[in-house]
């Protein structure tokens, strides 16, 4: 695999995932071994150090993640600032309501039911205690997600299946997940 190729690939893996993933992995994914992978990273890193760019690679141990640059940090925290100052939007509200439903699931599953990359929604919600993160017990390097206390005490319910057709809902999302068969099941 051209290595110019290669970088380009893991970028987009490391843009879908959104969060630290293995390198091991990336590897796999891509069919190359760990080696092959580390020099696509850094041929990636190299490309991201230029001034035109908004994106860096952190990489610790044996993990890397795609993130913004530092030096953009006080722009993107007036964003998020902006954000979270707001009321939420109709992209949140649909991914809240698919996290209620289908609770709990991970991010694969909720990207794929909207069509979007959903990371910077998830953040949000977890910032703002809507929705609480935890580590896949399937696949540790993954995580779920789930509503909070403190979204089923903003809707005044005692538990979530106290939801407007709640059973209803659930299955409808379930049973669309497993017809496409697009999104591994949760084992």
């Amino acid at each position: 695999m051209e290595q110019n190729n290669l970088a380009c690939k893991l970028e987009a893996l490391l843009f879908v995932y959104g969060e630290p993933v293995k390198i091991k992995t990336l590897g796999e994914k891509l069919g190359v071994n760990e080696e092959v992978a580390k020099a696509g990273l850094d041929e990636l890193r190299l490309s991201l150090n230029a001034d035109n760019r908004g994106l860096s690679l952190i990489m610790v141990e044996d993990r890397v993640q795609l993130t913004t640059k530092p030096s953009l940090g006080d722009m993107i925290e007036k964003i998020i600032k902006d954000e979270f100052d707001a009321d939420l939007t109709h992209a949140s509200l649909e991914t809240l309501a698919i996290i209620a439903y289908l609770g709990p699931c991970n991010r694969a599953e909720i990207d794929y039911i909207r069509g979007v990359n959903s990371s910077f929604i998830l953040r949000n919600l977890t910032i703002r205690g809507l929705v609480e993160r935890k580590t896949d017990p399937h696949r540790a390097n993954a995580f779920i997600y789930n509503v909070s206390f403190d979204f089923l005490k903003h809707m005044g319910l005692s538990a979530v299946d106290n939801l407007p057709d709640y059973e209803k809902y659930k299955e409808l999302v379930k049973s669309y997940l497993k017809q496409t068969n697009e999104v591994p099941a949760k084992s």
